[in-house]
């Protein structure tokens, strides 16, 4: 089991990101994180959770009047104006949680711009998850009951979405492998195989944690 280490988890819409972050979570016996963050954000916040629901990972044009991209600081507390809106509040919201539960201990974080977030924390390991699009789009054919073509749009709208979400409140690419430390394939590796790669990278930054797997 891990004590300290906070896994962040980026992945294109198909690649199975959700599903690997979660067994790998079980695998490691540490807290999994997803949407239940919206949960956390909207109590934190005071703004009810369905409309949190809509804007989740989207950015908003209305951001960077006030701020600039580059504003937002981990471990930093900036005054906000009152007319931000509902997708920058719960960013914001979500940021404090994220920080919140990475201070309790080791955990897996998906989405979110949790490795962003987390930047100046040194006991990160921020993951991408990626396939081949024709795989990525059989498999969301298959999991949603829906047209390749339908699965084909929705894929590229979502990576789009999330990708905007990444670059407006980090000015940084979504897509970029420098940004992670571990990029895996995940309809190459299957979800084992992506899971024990980064449950071995994970317990080797742990002191004492990879020798007592070995």
């Amino acid at each position: 089991m891990l004590k300290n280490t906070v896994i962040t988890i980026g992945r294109q819409f198909g690649s199975g990101g959700r599903e690997i972050g979660r067994a790998l979570a079980q695998q490691l016996d540490v807290p999994f994180y997803d949407r239940d963050l919206i949960a956390m954000a909207s109590e934190k916040s005071g703004v009810h959770g369905a409309l949190l629901e809509e804007v989740d990972e989207k950015a908003a044009n209305a951001f960077l009047q006030y701020f600039g991209a580059t504003s937002f600081a981990a471990g930093s507390r900036i005054s906000l104006p009152t007319e931000l809106s509902i997708n920058d509040k719960l960013f914001f919201a979500q940021a404090d949680v994220i920080k919140s539960v990475a201070e309790k201990g080791a955990c897996v974080i998906v989405g979110r711009c949790a490795d962003y977030i987390l930047r100046e924390r040194g006991n990160c390991i921020n993951v991408f998850i990626h396939a081949q699009l024709g795989e990525r789009v059989k498999r969301v054919a298959e999991l949603y009951d829906i047209d390749i073509a339908e699965a084909k749009s929705t894929i590229i709208k979502t990576d789009k979405r999330r990708a905007s979400y990444y670059s407006y409140y980090t000015s940084k690419d979504w897509s970029d492998v420098t940004s992670y430390d571990i990029a895996v394939n995940s309809l190459k590796l299957g979800v084992k195989g992506c899971v024990d790669i980064i449950k071995r990278a994970a317990q080797m930054q742990e002191p004492g944690e990879a020798d007592e797997e070995s």
